[in-house]
């Protein structure tokens, strides 16, 4: 997974200390002038001709970059998915794990948005302006009737993906991406090598113009605090908290239940004794917000203080840190379905299932990056018709929950290592004297 972990090195960092700061600032100037000044001429001159723009001019520059990024973060994703199966049964087994644990942590960040539903307590007056603020009239909301059944599967398959990517058909180029990704893997390495290297090269100058964007971020996301709030007042910021609570909730069942079961049913494990052994992972996921960064450590912990074979370890640790990001799936799903009731797009079922799927596969292509799934949400939000331009209401709190979401994606590679070493009959024990004496991070 090289072009990740070069990609990481390349990128323009921005301090987050910068960015929080700018998302305060923005939001208490924006709260103090909607109660000091509603309506005012002179304030909406402000917000029409300078913070709206500007923060418009943020958000373009990561949209500029969703289709190469998605394109070649997909196709690389799903080659190296692509070559298990011809690892064997290890490969074929790490597929199979990965598949339903990323699958049930997107279920149950959907489950839990229906339920608490934190995106529906705009007031309707704000949320037709913001709806009409976005200036944007997406094209899935005026196709008329929508296929179903088999009508639909066949509408997935672009017959001309440069036609559907200039149409902003995002859900068609991610399925053309998916089907050359598994041509990738098929083809000859010979013959095939360039075209990988290629897409490497795309993936890597598409995360350094993502990085580049993110220079403005400070300023941009104060920008789009102040424009929201100096526009509709503190109402809206209610429904943020309750977006991170229900992210910080679907994280923590998926680690407690779904975590617990597989570890329990298939490696006999507890849950509090795997969470005991991996505190060195969870301090450096959570700081790093990287799972590239924190696979080293990853890799010493599953060896020495989880007993998984280095052969094992090394081969779905690795594939996992940029493959397997479930915690990245679940936010992504609860994320379209809180802006789809932020902006009142009522979505169907078929319509909810369509964004796990989406959420699946985006977590593929994902980066092990800080901030790398967030031009991933765009194409998601896009194919069921709510307005993309809604993911800056979200990047204020979003460092945050990449932390937490990073936790989750390398515990779930380590739960993955464990559960498919234990498949493999291989034994995981080791004397309490002898792991308590090894340091991972040493």
């Amino acid at each position: 997974m090289g072009h990740y972990e070069e990609a990481e090195r390349g990128a323009i960092r921005i301090s987050h200390r910068a960015i929080l700061f700018g998302l305060v600032l923005g939001t208490a100037l924006g709260v103090a002038a909607h109660a000091a000044w509603p309506a005012h001429p002179w304030l909406n001159a402000a917000i029409d001709g300078f913070t709206e723009p500007v923060g418009r001019l943020f958000l373009r520059l990561i949209f500029l970059i969703v289709l190469p990024l998605v394109f070649s973060a997909l196709s690389l994703g799903v080659s190296a998915f692509g070559d298990l199966a011809a690892l064997g049964r290890v490969g074929m087994k790490t597929l199979a794990v990965t598949v339903v644990i990323s699958t049930l942590s997107v279920l149950i960040g959907v489950l839990l948005v229906n339920i608490a539903e934190p995106g529906a307590a705009v007031p309707e007056e704000a949320r037709a302006a913001l709806v009409a603020s976005t200036k944007r009239v997406d094209p899935a909301l005026a196709a008329g009737r929508a296929p179903v059944g088999l009508e639909a599967l066949a509408g997935l398959v672009p017959d001309n993906p440069v036609k559907a990517a200039a149409q902003g058909d995002m859900l068609a180029v991610m399925v053309f991406a998916l089907i050359f990704g598994l041509g990738l893997a098929r083809g000859r390495k010979t013959t095939v090598g360039v075209l990988t290297a290629w897409l490497e090269g795309v993936y890597e100058v598409s995360m350094h113009v993502v990085g580049l964007a993110m220079r403005l971020a400070p300023v941009g996301v104060g920008c789009l605090m102040f424009t929201l709030t100096a526009r509709f007042g503190y109402e809206v910021l209610q429904p943020l908290a309750a977006y991170v609570g229900v992210v910080l909730l679907g994280l923590a069942l998926h680690l407690l239940v779904t975590y617990s079961v597989l570890l329990r049913v298939f490696a006999r494990r507890s849950v509090g004794s795997f969470l005991s052994a991996v505190q060195p992972v969870v301090l450096t996921a959570f700081s790093t917000s990287s799972s590239n960064a924190t696979l080293p450590t990853t890799l010493a912990v599953a060896q020495e203080r989880l007993g998984v074979p280095r052969e094992i370890a090394g081969f779905v640790l690795t594939l996992g840190s940029t493959a397997n990001q479930n915690g990245t799936a679940l936010f992504e799903g609860v994320t379209v379905l809180f802006l789809a009731q932020f902006f009142g797009v009522e979505l169907t079922v078929g319509q909810q299932l369509l964004v796990v799927g989406m959420a699946v596969l985006a977590g593929v292509g994902t980066a092990g990056v800080p901030g790398g799934s967030l031009p991933l949400i765009v194409p998601v939000l896009v194919a069921v018709g709510v307005p993309a331009e809604g993911i800056g209401i979200i990047l204020g709190v979003d460092r945050f929950l990449d932390m937490c979401r990073t936790v989750l994606n390398v515990l779930g590679d380590l739960v993955v290592a464990v559960v498919v070493a234990a498949w493999e009959g291989q034994p995981q024990t080791l004397p309490e004297a002898s792991a308590a004496r090894h340091n991972p991070q040493g």
